[in-house]
């Protein structure tokens, strides 16, 4: 019984609380079963909060589509007062940094109605597209424990693929939903440029490359879960236009005959693994079959690719020069390079030593991108399709940031995410579908980016491509163990 409800979305486990088959307890005490079984092997969750969770699931919880279900939060971003927050880094670690109120986005998941268990790992201050922080140690693949969960929100998709929770929280500032639910066989789905507020501390995290949202098992409770987050707050910097409908409302809808433009070559000059591609053409050819029609991409390819990529690498090393500073207030004290690892501190050099005019005119060009991604939409094109990752997951170690050039690491990061950054600099939706697995039982995400904000556009074709080829009985090896 306990893994047949584990088996089901957050949705249906919601359903069996409401239904009274189930109590939010009983559903609490699996989720803690699973994670003590499996956690101290795949690292997925670092800050464990079960005897809280368990006293909560025994109140009245709010009325919410999740009410009663067990839920994980990321160690970056979004959370609730008190839970620690230590970004993967050491230093906050040591200084046992906390939360210090609900986050808007915090607030609005505890409106669902879920019960947070714990916090999940994430690497330093999110940059790298691998979870292998030295504060918390690695997070294991539950497909293959010596791979890669991705990242940065990579113990979030490991507690979902290991079954421990049906949903977590999840972010992405150049990939950080899509790379995950990617790596690990989960929906992500990284919504437009702030439809989703980061208040009240944060009013867009590197002018607007930040998104928030979740991983999850299914089409439906990423949908429902979109509902509740989004929506501004006030005194954020700009906003999104409201949906027309709830976004639930679009499951089952019909998208129509959709002009889908098939994307495989890399935007950043980097050589793709074949079966990535191979699966890309797999989808397209499973969307062909629903009645979409799929053309080779013609974007505007860029004159020079690493222009793309130093550009993406300024805004992040900005970043992280201000997350210096947050955490040298916080500490008390001026950071060092022993309280961060080597590619973090390379960024936080770069970032204090690069101009207010670099950062902007790197925004420019990212402003430029998107007027020219935008018009090519408008040509005729409602959905460009690519891989979600240049490669399949990489095995652990993949990202050596330990050598002469600690930026060698976001080389190897650049063709990973060759075609996920791109769309936190447009601002546009996308979201990774496990659609394919690779010849050795690997998750391969697939990725469809839709016009900006027309999340809704995304969220019908992807519950189409679910109820034409189910993923929900397709479960990682660590899944299973009892």
């Amino acid at each position: 019984m306990s893994e047949e409800i584990r088996s089901l979305d957050a949705t249906a486990q919601a359903e069996l609380v409401a239904s009274g088959e189930v109590s939010s307890r009983e559903l609490v005490d699996i989720a803690v079963a699973k994670a003590n079984e499996v956690n101290p092997e795949i690292n997925a969750i670092i800050h464990p909060d079960y005897e809280t969770a368990a006293e909560l699931s025994e109140t009245e919880l709010p009325k919410g589509p999740f009410t009663g279900v067990p839920f994980v939060f990321k160690d970056l971003g979004a959370g609730l007062a008190g839970q620690p927050f230590h970004m993967g880094n050491r230093l906050l670690k040591e200084v046992g940094f906390t939360v210090p109120f609900d986050t808007s986005l915090g607030a609005r998941f505890k409106s669902t109605g879920i019960v947070p268990i714990g916090r999940a790992n994430t690497p330093e201050f999110g940059i790298l597209s691998t979870t292998e922080p030295e504060s918390h140690g690695a997070s294991k693949n539950p497909w293959d424990p010596t791979r890669s969960t991705g990242g940065s929100s990579g113990g979030s998709a490991a507690a979902v693929a290991a079954g421990i929770v049906p949903m977590a929280h999840a972010s992405d500032g150049g990939g950080s939903i899509r790379i995950p639910a990617s790596s690990c066989g989960l929906v992500g789905l990284k919504p437009s440029r702030q439809r989703v507020s980061q208040a009240p501390l944060i009013g867009d995290s590197m002018s607007g490359l930040v998104s928030e949202l979740v991983v999850s098992k299914s089409v439906r409770d990423t949908a429902t879960m979109l509902d509740w987050a989004n929506g501004p707050e006030p005194g954020d910097p700009y906003g999104c236009p409201a949906p027309e409908r709830p976004y639930a409302e679009e499951l089952g809808a019909d998208p129509g005959k959709l002009n889908i433009a098939l994307l495989t070559e890399s935007l950043t000059g980097d050589t793709l693994e074949p079966a990535v591609i191979e699966a890309a053409q797999s989808a397209a050819g499973k969307l062909e079959a629903l009645g979409h029609n799929v053309s080779v991409a013609e974007l505007p390819a860029p004159d020079n690719p690493d222009e793309l990529y130093e550009t993406f690498i300024t805004r992040w090393a900005a970043g992280m020069a201000q997350t210096a500073g947050i955490v040298e207030t916080i500490a008390g004290r001026d950071l060092t390079p022993d309280d961060v690892e080597p590619l973090t501190w390379a960024l936080i050099e770069r970032g204090r030593r690069e101009s207010g005019a670099q950062y902007l005119a790197a925004i420019g060009a990212h402003q430029l991108l998107s007027r020219m991604i935008a018009a090519y939409y408008a040509s005729g094109i409602d959905l460009i399709l690519t891989p979600t990752l240049g490669t399949v997951p990489p095995k652990l170690g993949h990202y050596d940031q330990y050598g002469d050039n600690p930026m060698d690491a976001m080389l190897k990061a650049r063709r990973i995410a060759t075609f996920t950054g791109i769309f936190n600099a447009t601002g546009q939706p996308a979201v990774s579908l496990p659609l394919e697995m690779s010849d050795d039982g690997l998750p391969i995400g697939i990725q469809l980016a839709a016009p900006i904000w027309r999340e809704d556009m995304l969220i019908r074709v992807s519950a189409q491509l679910e109820e034409a080829h189910p993923w929900a009985e397709r479960r990682a090896p660590a899944f299973a163990v009892q």
